[in-house]
């Protein structure tokens, strides 16, 4: 069903789904910011996510068959999308402010998706998503422009959590065109993505990888594990499904473009980062471009 032929309360719960989603998505960049803060490890953070996340999906993987264990493109998927992304986002917030992620993860991923779609599949941005790039790409220059300045507690470990930051962003972006490319059901994708991950990624960690659980209060693991291993792993997941349902990919990421806004101008008051005038304009500028970029075109949807 089509988000125009949706009945009106069909569509609330569409744009509730979608709110849901936003606030979820931006949250996860301040709490990521939050535990990259403190004395916990990206390996760590990354181990309480994955372990969370499969003590909830475990009662539910009954379904997975055996072929499914051997597929090498879910394998590659639970690699890209479950380990590396999670490896390099968790260790970049160790250096970046949650400003520089909220631009660099949810706000570049219309430009680096394209690209990726670009080289994997061949396909072209049409014109509206060039603008929204264009959008994109300013907004880029705009936190280049505060780098420059050299001002607002600039340190160069903000390069290092910035090239972390557009790595795991582009591992995203390849992550989600080629799940869409072998046309992955999201479900099974969700629980192999935790499963495979865990299963490859904890002997690693319990055996050679440095931890520092004990540096840390209770409540700082319990947070990091439920927020990113049930909030963000399968709520948020199961929110943005509902939305693409009722209201349409396009329509739905078209409101996603509100977390770098959210989350980047959020963290000033939760977590003490300050916000330049040019780093308010580079999130105005990315979120406004990934807007143009997921917005339905007229000519697509001349009918709504």
């Amino acid at each position: 069903m089509s988000s125009s032929a949706a009945p009106p309360a069909s569509r609330l719960g569409g744009y509730l789904a979608a709110a849901g989603t936003v606030t979820i998505w931006a949250g996860f960049i301040l709490v990521s910011r939050f535990g990259g803060k403190s004395a916990l490890t990206p390996y760590d953070t990354l181990a309480l996510r994955l372990a969370t996340a499969t003590l909830i999906l475990l009662p539910f993987c009954g379904g997975l068959s055996l072929r499914v264990w051997r597929d090498p493109k879910l394998w590659t998927l639970a690699m890209l999308g479950g380990l590396i992304y999670g490896v390099l986002a968790f260790a970049a917030f160790k250096f970046a402010p949650a400003a520089h992620g909220a631009i660099l993860l949810p706000g570049m991923q219309p430009f680096l998706v394209a690209l990726a779609a670009w080289a994997i599949t061949g396909s072209r941005p049409g014109r509206s998503s060039v603008a929204g790039l264009a959008a994109i790409a300013i907004g880029i220059a705009c936190v280049a422009t505060h780098y420059l300045a050299g001002g607002h507690g600039w340190t160069p470990d903000m390069l290092v959590g910035d090239a972390l930051l557009l790595g795991s962003s582009s591992v995203w972006a390849i992550y989600s065109v080629l799940a869409r490319k072998w046309r992955c059901d999201p479900w099974t994708l969700t629980r192999f993505v935790a499963l495979g991950s865990t299963v490859v990624f904890m002997p690693v960690y319990l055996l050679w990888l440095p931890k520092a659980l004990a540096e840390v209060p209770l409540s700082m693991m319990l947070l990091q594990g439920l927020y990113q291993g049930a909030g963000v792993t399968i709520v948020a997941m199961l929110l943005f499904l509902k939305a693409v349902q009722i209201l349409g990919a396009e329509r739905t990421g078209a409101l996603v473009a509100m977390v770098p806004v959210l989350a980047g101008v959020a963290a000033a008051p939760l977590l003490g980062e300050a916000l330049s005038g040019w780093l308010i304009a580079g999130l105005v500028c990315v979120s406004t471009g990934a807007f143009i970029a997921a917005r339905p075109s007229a000519k697509r949807n001349g009918a709504r």
